[in-house]
């Protein structure tokens, strides 16, 4: 328990005396000590400070540097990047809502540029490192992917990091599309299930469940297909791929019980 003594309070007894002879002697301890901490910091500072200067000096450069990269040069290289990239992702765009006739040549257009502007290809190697470039590498893929150049679609998805709601479990999506064609339906499923599991939302997450599902019945794995086709019903009862799922989960259940 803690005690105390009031102000002006002089010992009266010789046991209260001895408290405050000893009660003196640690509290000199503690500030001797301290004093010889003090001492000590000060002749290694002291001894040491042309170093301790450069260790300073060189963090400072590293803060400084990084902050004047971020302002100087890669913020206005992201910039560039961003207008350069605008006619190509204009192409793919109009590839996307476009007649079917010329969705091939608007893709290619994407990928390689066109009317002297950059294609998605000039933007991932001119600004490698920004985001632009990343993203990018989403649309390259992609573009390859409706070109039916599965390679080279499952290459630039794969070089696309993403934390985006959509395009993340799309990426990943799309892979598995490009295995699928690439007859590696195990590779597939393996895309399948992690672009559902990335992120939990009414689109992307119902159809990439049926699309597992439907590899994993194919595969021969009934049950793992069961379950994804029952948690669309449950789950996901507003989605499109509710509409027609109570076929597959009757497709799957005479499997599983063969």
């Amino acid at each position: 328990m803690a005690t105390y003594n009031k102000r002006g309070y002089k010992p009266k007894t010789k046991v209260e005396k001895e408290h405050n002879i000893e009660e003196g002697s640690t509290t000199a301890e503690v500030f001797n000590t301290l004093d010889e901490t003090a001492s000590k910091t000060e002749d290694f500072v002291a001894k040491n400070q042309k170093y301790i200067f450069i260790i300073i000096g060189l963090v400072a450069v590293v803060v400084l540097g990084s902050l004047g990269y971020k302002e100087f040069i890669s913020q206005p290289k992201q910039t560039e990047a961003m207008n350069d990239m605008f006619q190509a992702q204009k192409y793919f765009d109009e590839a996307v809502t476009g007649a079917a006739a010329q969705k091939d040549s608007l893709y290619s257009l994407a990928l390689n540029g066109g009317e002297g502007k950059f294609g998605m290809l000039d933007i991932i190697e001119e600004y490698s490192g920004t985001p632009s470039a990343n993203l990018a590498s989403y649309y390259a893929g992609t573009a390859y992917l409706r070109l039916k150049d599965y390679e080279n679609a499952v290459a630039y998805l794969g070089d696309f990091k993403s934390n985006d709601e959509i395009l993340a479990p799309l990426a990943k999506g799309n892979i598995g599309d490009a295995f699928v064609q690439l007859n590696q339906p195990e590779d597939a499923l393996g895309y399948y299930e992690e672009a559902f599991k990335m992120r939990d939302n009414e689109y992307t997450t119902p159809m990439y469940l049926f699309k597992a599902g439907s590899i994993a019945m194919d595969l021969g794995e009934s049950d793992k297909a069961l379950g994804y086709f029952k948690r669309i019903k449950e789950d996901y009862s507003n989605s499109t791929e509710a509409e027609k799922v109570d076929v597959f989960i009757g497709k799957a259940q005479v499997l599983a019980n063969k």
